[in-house]
């Protein structure tokens, strides 16, 4: 299925290409654009205020997955030519799903890196965008191989190799994620602090997100190809329960944080907290569990654009965008933020 198209287009001055210290702010300064889902109408805001929006009882959930260097960058054993490889998930022990970007790499090439690991190319699923690879290492000598070789996924719209701890959330914990969980980025141990003393509960859990673009292809990645394994702590189980309970709003930060949530809850009252997902959500989708969103701005052909409309319609959404274009915020990882409640 094609991804929900509205109709504008995200200036080139707007792609945000540089994490917000590296433009001389906090990243917890960032604008953000809140909407009311029940009236339609938006404030103009900076992040650092958003326990000015939230209520007492209300259960704040974050995404503490920790970005990994997900590029690796080798070449071709044969040929001798370069080829950039793109992590997608682990499937087991030395086995990835991962995107070769390089054309002409054909199934049983070798792969040699930089500090000498070989990666060999196995075969691509009919309707899937990722090849099999297999490393020549496993366990804790691979992961510490992907942080000696590895580099952040960069997109065109950042022009220079900011380094990982750029992409990082300041609660990031658990190391997984091939893409920032990038919703998260805006908070710093402060304003948790500020939510904390205003009676707003925090919950972690963990979604490692995949990759959502494929170079050259007309659509992102759609959820449904790109299975992403999750858990969420018994801990943050109750805080849920607790927050349902006293009529408190569950919030979260990302869609990762929406996908994940819903997951569970479509499988009773969380008895899964652990699993993978490859839920897709838009217009259709009933949530169960999640009452509003913070998230950032999404590019117009996006299933991220599609997963706002199970808080939003489509002409709000439309109508919000447009204005957002208008008032100059700022899109992608290390942009602004759009806050639905």
């Amino acid at each position: 299925m094609a991804p929900l198209s509205m109709p504008f287009k995200v200036p080139e001055a707007l792609n945000a290409d540089r994490p917000p210290e590296r433009r001389g702010l906090r990243r917890d300064h960032v604008r953000m654009l809140v909407t009311e889902r029940g009236t339609g109408l938006t404030h103009d805001d900076v992040f650092y205020r958003l326990p000015d929006y939230l209520k007492p009882g209300d259960l704040v959930v974050l995404n503490n997955s920790r970005t990994i260097p997900a590029v690796l960058r080798g070449r071709a054993i044969a040929s001798g030519r370069p080829v950039e490889i793109r992590l997608a998930r682990p499937v087991h022990a030395a086995v990835w799903e991962a995107m070769i970007v390089t054309d002409d790499v054909q199934p049983g090439d070798e792969i040699v890196l930089s500090t000498g690991v070989t990666i060999r190319i196995g075969s691509k699923g009919r309707r899937s965008p990722f090849h099999s690879i297999e490393f020549s290492l496993a366990g804790e000598a691979l992961w510490n191989a992907i942080y000696e070789a590895g580099e952040p996924v960069r997109y065109e719209y950042i022009h220079e190799p900011w380094p990982l701890s750029d992409y990082q959330t300041v609660f990031g914990a658990v190391p997984g994620s091939v893409e920032m969980p990038s919703a998260g980025r805006p908070f710093s141990w402060e304003l948790l602090q500020r939510l904390r003393e205003k009676g707003i509960g925090i919950g972690f859990l963990q979604l490692h997100t995949g990759l959502s673009y494929v170079p050259d292809e007309p659509y992102p990645v759609s959820p449904k190809e790109n299975t992403e394994a999750y858990h969420i702590p018994t801990e943050t189980i109750a805080r849920i329960r607790a927050a349902k309970e006293r009529a408190g709003r569950v919030i979260a930060v990302g869609t990762t944080v929406v996908r994940a949530l819903e997951t569970v809850a479509m499988s009773g009252d969380f008895e899964k907290p652990s699993g993978t997902t490859n839920l897709y959500i838009d217009a259709s989708f009933a949530l169960k569990v999640v009452d509003g969103l913070i998230t950032g701005l999404h590019e117009p052909e996006s299933t991220h654009l599609d997963l706002l409309t199970a808080f939003l319609d489509a002409a709000s959404i439309e109508t919000i965008y447009r204005d957002a274009v208008a008032k100059g915020y700022l899109w992608h990882e290390f942009g602004d933020v759009h806050v639905i409640l």
